[in-house]
């Protein structure tokens, strides 16, 4: 990969044409139940400052970071009715943006001063933000039949990572790693079902991403359902043996171009009932390795509040922070087994230039049937 094409892949701000592809998709933002009416909270998404409020009627709203006047940031002023008020000079803006009211000022014209405003969208418990030029498009592409079923228990966690997003999705798409990274530290669950044995690999790109499947000796067969631009959909072990896996979503969201937000839903089936209790448990601990850096980096030790649900996602967080806060891809040695990131990467590049030269880009759209994503024969033997 040449300088210029790692460049394109790096930079997420608004403008460049990740930044600008990254804002054509729906993007989770925020945990809706870490807001409280009357309450605001200022965001960086894609490096673009924001505020997230919640108006009295319960109503999400986001819009720009800071007031049009003297560019104090907005989340620090007051939240009145469904609008919020600097807490500068008490300009006021409704959810749209709007400038509504200017106090101080005696010939006021709020009329002509707006400040950016996005559509929202709650889904499972998280909150989607498009921050794309135009109409939002229909919210169909980040939903997994798998989150929708009845009778599952839905959980959801929020960290963030101290590395740049795409590390993250092209991790997504190796899954030579788990025979070794999942070994790492402790051997969890996750690493008891899929065993150490180095897969073969097959990729395929679909209507909504790319279909990974890892075939192991003893017909352990793992699919992963990876949705374009930053989501990776797969099946994960319970945490009680016996108990059956259920699905994971991960959104890998760039805060900047060397942290990033990670948003998790999971949907546990109701015959699970014990892997459920003790992963609420654990969600709400939320232990984060990104603050665990020198336990994990310099005593290569996992912490006992990470050695359940979060083990699998600190093993990769050492795997990727590893490679620094943003990767060297020019001086990488990528092999056989490299064959997912390969195919990511140029369907990323693919992408990006459309957009460098004003062409369509391809139409993501979500697949037609839910794919087959079955668990290791251990685990359905168990299960039954």
């Amino acid at each position: 990969m040449d300088a210029e094409q790692a460049k394109l892949l790096v930079e997420v701000s608004a403008g460049t044409p990740m930044g600008i592809l990254l804002r054509r998709f729906w993007q989770p933002i925020a945990l809706a139940n870490k807001l409280e009416r009357g309450e605001a909270r200022g965001l960086r998404v894609m490096d673009e400052e924001l505020t997230l409020f919640r108006g009295q009627s319960g109503r999400f709203y986001l819009v720009g970071g800071r007031c049009a006047h003297r560019g104090t940031i907005l989340h620090t002023g007051w939240v009145q009715g469904d609008q919020i008020r600097c807490m500068y000079h008490g300009w006021r803006y409704d959810g749209t943006g709007q400038c509504s009211e200017m106090p101080a000022e005696t010939n006021p014209r709020p009329d002509l001063v707006k400040i950016a405003g996005y559509p929202l969208h709650e889904y499972c418990g998280v909150l989607f933000a498009y921050l794309g030029e135009g109409p939002a498009p229909a919210f169909e592409l980040p939903r997994k039949d798998s989150l929708e079923e009845d009778g599952c228990f839905i959980l959801h966690q929020e960290q963030v990572w101290d590395c740049h997003w795409f590390q993250q999705i092209e991790n997504s798409l190796d899954a030579a790693h788990v025979s070794y990274v999942h070994m790492w530290g402790k051997l969890g669950r996750f690493g008891e079902e899929i065993t150490a044995a180095s897969p073969e690999l097959s990729y395929e790109e679909t209507s909504a991403g790319i279909r990974q499947i890892a075939r192991r000796p003893g017909n352990n067969v793992r699919v992963s359902d990876w949705t374009f631009p930053n989501n990776n959909h797969i099946v994960s072990a319970g945490l009680v043996k016996g108990e059956p896996w259920f699905h994971t979503s991960v959104w890998a969201v760039p805060i900047d171009e060397r942290s990033t937000r990670r948003f998790t839903i999971v949907a546990i089936p109701p015959t699970a009932a014990t892997t459920a209790e003790l992963m609420a448990a654990e969600m709400a601990n939320n232990y984060d390795p990104s603050q665990h850096y020198d336990e994990l980096f310099d005593r290569h030790r996992v912490p006992r509040q990470g050695e359940g649900y979060g083990l699998t996602s600190t093993q990769d967080y050492v795997a990727l922070r590893g490679q620094g806060a943003i990767a060297d891809r020019g001086a990488e040695r990528l092999g056989r087994t490299d064959a997912g990131i390969a195919l990511l990467r140029k369907i990323f590049l693919r992408e990006l230039g459309a957009i460098g030269t004003g062409k369509p880009t391809k139409h993501w759209s979500k697949l037609a049937e839910a794919p087959h994503m079955p668990s290791p024969p251990a685990a359905q033997s168990a299960a039954r």
